[in-house]
C-alpha cells in the first residue's frame, strides 16, 4: 500500500490469476478466523470479499475460504499470519507479511529467495526500525477537492494519491477504524483498511541498483505465501 512496494493488482491478475485467487482466499480465511464469518460484522472480511469479487474470484472459492477460516471444515491446517524482516541488496530494509499453513516451508523459501538476490532474512527487529507502523486506508471519491483537508477532517496524518487514482490515508495504528469510518461517512468508497508499514527514509539507489532490488521484491511477490511487502525504496 502507498509507499510500500507492490506489483499492481491488474498486472498480477493478468499474469497469474490462479495465484491471485489463492492469495485472496487466504486473506478471506484469515479475516473470517479473526473476526467471524459474517461480513456485515467483520469489516476486514467484507473488504476481502469485495476485493475477490472485483477480480471475478469464483463464488465457491470465496465461500470455501470463509468456512475454512471460521473452522467449519476439516480440510487441514489453518492459515496463520506471520511477519518476517530482512535486508535486500544495498541495505534495503524489507518486511514481508505472510499467510501460511506451513511456517517451516515459508521461512525456508523466504531465506532462499533473499540469498539468491544477495540479501538475508533477519531476526525480529533487524529491519523494523527502518519503518513506522501506521494505519493505512485506501479509498476513492469523486470530486475530492483538497485531499489534505480530507486528511485533517478524518484525523489522518498524511495522504498520498496512488497511480490508479485512489488515495491512501495514513494515521496512528490505533486510529484505523476511526479513519475508515470517518472517510466512509464523507462519501469515500473504502478499498482497503489495514495496519501497514511506511519507510522512515528511502534508500538512495541508482537505476541499476534499484532494478536488482525490484527483482528480489518481484520474486517475493510471486511466492504463494507472501501477502504484503514493504521496502525502503520507491514504489
Amino acid at each position: 500500500m502507498g509507499a510500500g512496494w507492490k506489483t499492481s493488482i491488474k498486472e498480477v491478475v493478468a499474469q497469474k490469476k490462479g495465484q491471485m485467487f489463492t492469495k485472496l482466499a487466504r486473506e478471506i480465511a484469515v479475516a473470517a478466523k479473526i473476526g467471524g464469518p459474517d461480513p456485515e460484522g467483520n469489516s476486514r472480511l467484507k473488504l476481502a470479499i469485495a476485493a475477490a469479487r472485483d477480480v471475478s474470484c469464483p463464488k465457491d472459492t470465496i465461500e470455501r475460504a470463509i468456512k475454512k477460516g471460521a473452522g467449519l471444515t476439516d480440510d487441514g491446517a489453518q492459515i496463520e499470519e506471520l511477519t518476517y524482516e530482512g535486508l535486500g541488496p544495498y541495505g534495503v530494509g524489507v518486511i514481508v507479511e505472510c499467510q501460511t499453513d506451513n511456517k517451516n516451508r515459508t521461512v525456508g523459501e523466504l531465506r532462499n529467495i533473499f540469498k539468491r538476490h544477495n540479501g538475508s532474512l533477519g531476526e525480529s527487529g533487524s529491519s523494523a526500525w527502518m519503518f513506522e507502523r501506521v494505519s493505512a486506508v485506501v479509498g476513492r471519491k469523486e470530486n475530492v477537492g483538497d485531499p489534505e483537508e480530507e486528511a485533517i477532517e478524518v484525523n489522518a496524518n498524511s495522504v498520498d494519491k496512488n497511480i490508479d487514482g485512489s488515495y491512501s490515508f495514513y494515521g496512528s495504528p490505533t486510529d484505523l477504524d476511526a479513519i475508515r469510518t470517518a472517510l466512509a461517512s464523507r462519501g469515500w468508497a473504502i478499498q482497503a483498511a489495514e495496519r501497514s508499514y511506511l519507510p522512515k527514509n528511502v534508500t538512495d539507489l541508482n537505476e541499476t541498483q534499484l532494478k536488482e532490488v525490484h527483482e528480489l521484491l518481484q520474486e517475493i511477490e510471486d511466492f504463494d505465501d507472501s501477502h504484503r511487502i514493504h521496502a525502503t525504496v520507491k514504489s
